[in-house]
């Protein structure tokens, strides 16, 4: 990324206008966006249930240090024989005896049950909140998805990539540093709004630069291909970080990669794309109405919601039956990944022979 752009003043502008330059940008916003989004599929919620039971033993640990014996006022210390009665009451307590203690057991069942949840009702209420959180995201780019297409109509395509990264910098901070579940669902929910702009501007930029349908329907398995990458890397990476490094760790790597390839990025396209004209898009009731954008709709929001069920659910499961570790919380998702990076490859070639 730095040697292109280093390079590209040097170039001539018709090479800096280069199709593979933006097909590069688009599929690296796609890659960053997925990232991020697989990442804390591992990661919350085994981050909230040991919330949730540290909070917990706060709390018992202040139920049980509260005084249970009476106060000076209420007690009469015997000098003769060494005893404590209490006035009104016939029990009598020496000072010799050992003052109940909280079993160290008690401690480390508790730190085992960070890996292996005792309560099922616990872990149930942890899966409602969790689908809840990760369904935020995509709620919020639906809601957010129809305003982004007519602003790039408007200011071009450039502006919404850069607010995209800008925005996903902004929430992958918020994931680091975050210690409560409303600041984790504000943080999921922003991402929504990011997403929606590098998705929508980038897909929109990808077709409106290759114009011959070979080459899209190729360019965009190839920009497929870095959001499929970005599913593949998110939760292996997520849960390895945060099993063996801690909860922070793989968000700040991601931060870093969005400040440093968003800048990088947008400064190179805003060097090779001259500024866009405003321009008067279709009315989206227009669009509605057409049964092809209706079948692909269905078919991109039925193939994933086999996906977007197994994501808050399967983790909590494994906790549950298997005792798994972080780490095998993320691994678990490879072959989906693998197979679908396979097939954004393949599909694209297939379907401008086949037919889509």
């Amino acid at each position: 990324m730095l040697l292109l752009l280093l390079l590209a003043p040097a170039r001539p502008r018709k090479e800096r206008q280069s199709k593979k330059l933006i097909l590069l940008i688009v599929s690296m916003a796609l890659l960053l966006d997925n990232m991020l989004l697989t990442v804390v599929v591992p990661i919350i919620p085994s981050y909230l249930y040991k919330l949730d039971e540290s909070t917990n033993m706060v709390l018992n640990n202040n139920t049980l240090s509260q005084p249970s014996t009476p106060s000076a006022f209420h007690s009469i210390v015997s000098l003769y024989d060494n005893t404590v009665r209490s006035s009104g009451s016939n029990t009598t307590a020496r000072s010799t005896d050992p003052v109940p203690t909280i079993p160290t057991a008690a401690a480390e069942l508790t730190q085992n049950s960070f890996e292996c949840p005792q309560s099922t009702a616990k872990l149930l209420n942890e899966n409602v909140k969790v689908g809840l959180l990760f369904a935020s995201k995509a709620t919020i780019q639906l809601i957010t998805n129809p305003f982004i297409g007519p602003l790039t109509n408007r200011y071009g395509y450039q502006l919404p990539i850069f607010v995209g990264f800008c925005i996903m910098f902004l929430s992958t901070i918020m994931f680091a540093f975050s210690s409560s579940y409303a600041l984790l669902f504000l943080a999921r929910s922003l991402q929504g709004v990011g997403s929606s702009c590098s998705s929508v501007a980038g897909m929109g930029l990808l077709a409106s630069v290759y114009t011959d349908d070979k080459e899209r329907g190729h360019a965009i398995g190839i920009a497929l291909g870095g959001l499929a990458l970005g599913v593949l890397v998110g939760p292996p990476f997520g849960s390895v970080m945060y099993d063996f490094v801690g909860k922070t760790a793989p968000f700040l790597v991601l931060a870093f990669l969005a400040l440093f390839d968003g800048g990088t990025c947008d400064m190179v396209l805003l060097l090779c794309l001259c500024p866009s004209q405003s321009q008067k898009g279709t009315p989206l009731l227009t669009l509605l109405k057409d049964p092809y954008i209706i079948i692909a709709a269905g078919a991109i929001c039925f193939g994933n919601m086999a996906i977007a069920m197994m994501e808050p659910t399967l983790p909590i499961w494994m906790m549950e039956t298997m005792c798994a570790r972080k780490w095998q919380l993320g691994v678990a998702f490879l072959p989906a990944s693998i197979s679908y990076l396979i097939g954004t490859n393949i599909f694209a070639t297939l379907a401008h022979r086949m037919g889509r």
